[in-house]
């Protein structure tokens, strides 16, 4: 979009009446010389947005808990596929029955962008905080569902198809989710606190991972085999309908964002009801965002994908590590992810997100190989110590996409185009990980594939940082600087 027209945006006045944030009013300022440049921070103050501090921290905690939740739900899938293999998928080979599992999985990633071009418009017509409460029924109600389909030994071809179409709700409500929640984060949050706020989304995804890791490693634990396969793998799945009720709760408890606000207010000022957005709008003029994103994207879901989706299961199906241990060290690294995460998001904060992006793209090139050598070696320490190196170069991106990714595009079109640019590049990349090593490795025999193809996520997201802008600090394009009232 043309410089012209982002300031355009930017100037659009806050109406009095919202609730979310309230903008100073406006005082008189010495006049600057020609050679002066205001910086945000001495701008008019009319130019200025003010968020409360106690608002900001009710979005952060409503939009990372409800993104918990539903990556409880969708998380589950992973952690338990190997029995999900013998459920719905019967045969004598177990290689087959996983790709036959995770084949269902990247299934819903296909369905993501319909998803994001569907709610990511909406998002930006009608708001960020209908379209996150929507996705949350959505995924809660497609999960749930999963834990009532009968076994294939009790319907037969049916049992499968089933749980395809399950997955497809899933896969499709979740394509309005991330790109609405760290849209959210990232139009609530000041300036200067934007990527410390974002990370808690990802805060909120590691919670999630961590519940359904936890309680499938529990169940597995307790529950033989026979219990397990006959039905202790539908708890996880029937848990999904009060959990999205209190997540729903949490989000239909929120106020809208002060930069929507300000995009409905030009509307109303226009004499339309609703910001008039269109899908072109989100495309046309957003090219280089829009590859930008898609390759940022590519590395951050790969590389999160293959170490806590595809990790267990290849410790368990490809190196025969005991199933129950291999979740434990999977849980006990997202504990430590989840403990540096905050200060990981501050850190963007300070450094900027590009130093902090490319320290992880360096590392996934440099360590791919070393860590899963150390994994394979098959100690308990050497896993540990191969995923925890792992994990680590993980947070570089959980604590800086929530506010990178939002801060590529203006607000008029931003959920939008988040949406689109993110799904795509997640569905052909990210969550048909799990699906492509493994047929990799069972096409070549060669168990260092995942580490390869870390490998070539890392070239391709590097690339993306080397052409990014830095947005550390900076007011996102189509709104005004933001910042947090003083507490008194």
């Amino acid at each position: 979009m043309p410089l012209s027209s982002t300031e355009r945006q930017a100037s659009e006045p806050l109406p009095a009446a919202t609730p979310v944030a309230r903008v100073a009013p406006q005082s008189p300022q010495p006049p600057q010389g020609p050679q002066t440049q205001a910086s945000p921070s001495a701008r008019s103050s009319a130019d200025v947005t003010v968020v409360d501090p106690v608002l900001v921290k009710r979005a952060v905690k409503a939009a990372a808990l409800g993104n918990a939740m539903e990556w409880f739900d969708f998380g589950v899938y992973s952690y338990i596929a190997v029995t999900l293999g013998k459920v719905f998928f019967p045969s004598g080979n177990p290689t087959a029955q996983l790709l036959s599992t995770f084949g269902a999985f990247a299934a819903a990633f296909l369905i993501r962008p319909l998803g994001g071009m569907v709610f990511g418009p909406l998002g930006d017509r009608i708001g960020r905080q209908k379209i996150l409460a929507l996705t949350m029924i959505m995924m809660a109600a497609g999960t749930f569902a999963i834990g009532l389909i009968p076994s294939y030994a009790s319907i037969g071809v049916g049992a499968p198809i089933l749980l395809l179409l399950a997955r497809l709700v899933q896969g499709f409500s979740t394509g309005g989710e991330y790109a609405g929640a760290s849209t959210f984060i990232a139009e609530y949050a000041p300036d200067k606190k934007r990527g410390f706020l974002g990370s808690w989304l990802e805060f909120g995804t590691l919670a999630g991972y961590i519940g359904g890791a936890g309680l499938v490693t529990l169940m597995t634990a307790l529950l033989s085999t026979d219990d397990l396969v006959s039905w202790g793998w539908r708890i996880p799945f029937l848990i999904a309908g009060p959990m999205g009720l209190i997540g729903l709760y949490l989000r239909m408890r929120l106020e809208e964002t002060p930069a929507f606000a300000a995009e409905l207010a030009k509307a109303h000022k226009d004499e339309q009801a609703r910001p008039k957005v269109r899908l072109r709008d989100m495309v046309q003029g957003q090219w280089k965002a829009l590859l930008l994103c898609m390759g940022l994207v590519l590395v951050f879901n790969v590389t999160d994908y293959m170490l806590l989706s595809y990790m267990p299961s290849y410790l368990t199906s490809e190196l025969k590590y005991d199933e129950t241990h291999g979740l434990l060290v999977v849980l006990a690294v997202m504990a430590l992810m989840m403990c540096v995460q905050p200060f990981a998001g501050a850190l963007t904060d300070r450094v900027g997100r590009r130093p902090v992006i490319a320290a992880g793209c360096v590392g996934f090139l440099l360590l791919s190989v070393p860590a899963l050598l150390l994994i394979r070696q098959g100690s308990l320490w050497a896993i540990g110590l191969g995923m925890a190196a792992l994990g680590l170069l993980l947070v570089c991106f959980t604590a800086s996409m929530p506010s990178t990714l939002p801060a590529l595009f203006p607000t008029k079109v931003r959920y939008g185009s988040l949406s689109i640019g993110f799904n795509i590049s997640v569905s052909i990349f990210g969550g048909t990980t799990p699906l492509v090593v493994t047929a990799l490795i069972g096409a070549t025999g060669n168990m260092m594939m995942p580490a390869y193809y870390m490998m070539a996520a890392a070239v391709v997201g590097g690339v993306a940082v080397w052409f990014m802008t830095e947005s550390a600090g900076r007011p996102l394009p189509g709104s005004r600087p933001a910042v947090e009232r003083p507490s008194h």
